[in-house]
């Protein structure tokens, strides 16, 4: 099983969670690419300490929102997100390069997450932005959402993703920031949410119903609160239950 973070979404002088401490648990980090946080200092900074530790990288791409966090829904025309997730991809990738290693992944952001669940035009963008820059990246997305499917149908490889530290909806969906149980607050239910979801492939939603969540890869945000500590305490779980921790993709990017 993957165990993935969202890391180097500070900005200038700001810093946002403890991207080094979490950098030695988890396996692989989506590293924000600038749009929703994120800058070149910092992009080199977690590009270099993930190859000092073999972590993978994955573009972490978003709405050009810096003000939002990404989180504001924005109405693209396909081009012009196809064209800002490229940028952002070569953003990152040049980081990588620099520090002896490359983007292996994209996983959308905040907003742009939801919208590529169902917005066939949003991911469909994301889908040709990864095709032509690098048909051997892989794209972290929810399980079964349009981003998913397209991606297949395109050739890609879809890796499925869950979150240890957000509710769910019944129909299978994150619940919207902002709403009743959106975020899971207690680490020790967030181990077991992870641990439900790396043995049984399920998680179980907001009104008490058990839903499948087949997943390749599970996911702690980088600026939840005591993030290092639930890290700690989710791999610690998944370790003892016998659950290998690697990367989760065996595809590299074009030399």
């Amino acid at each position: 099983m993957d165990l993935n973070a969202d890391l180097g979404e500070g900005l200038g002088v700001w810093r946002l969670g403890d991207d080094a401490a979490l950098l030695d648990l988890v396996t692989s980090a989506n590293v924000a690419c600038g749009f929703h946080a994120g800058d070149a200092v910092t992009m080199r900074r977690v590009c270099a300490g993930a190859a000092e530790r073999g972590v993978m990288v994955g573009a972490q791409v978003s709405y050009r929102d810096l003000v939002g966090f990404g989180r504001r829904h924005i109405a693209y025309e396909f081009a012009e997100l196809r064209d800002e997730v490229i940028y952002q991809l070569g953003a990152l990738d040049g980081f990588c390069r620099v520090a002896g290693t490359r983007v292996r992944y994209l996983k959308p952001h905040g907003a742009l997450y939801h919208a590529v669940t169902y917005d066939e035009s949003q991911a469909a963008a994301v889908v040709a932005a990864v095709a032509e820059y690098d048909d051997q990246l892989a794209l972290l997305c929810p399980s079964g959402s349009v981003l998913s499917q397209l991606a297949n149908g395109a050739g890609l490889r879809a890796v499925s993703e869950g979150f240890a530290d957000r509710g769910y909806q019944p129909n299978g969906r994150l619940v919207p920031r902002g709403a009743p149980n959106a975020l899971v607050a207690d680490p020790e239910q967030m181990a077991q949410q992870a641990l439900r979801m790396a043995t049984e492939q399920a998680v179980v939603a907001v009104d008490g119903t058990v839903i499948p969540c087949p997943v390749q890869s599970i996911c702690l945000h980088g600026d939840t609160p005591g993030a290092v500590r639930c890290a700690e305490l989710i791999r610690a779980v998944l370790v003892d239950a016998g659950i290998p921790l690697a990367p989760f993709t065996g595809r590299g990017g074009r030399a």
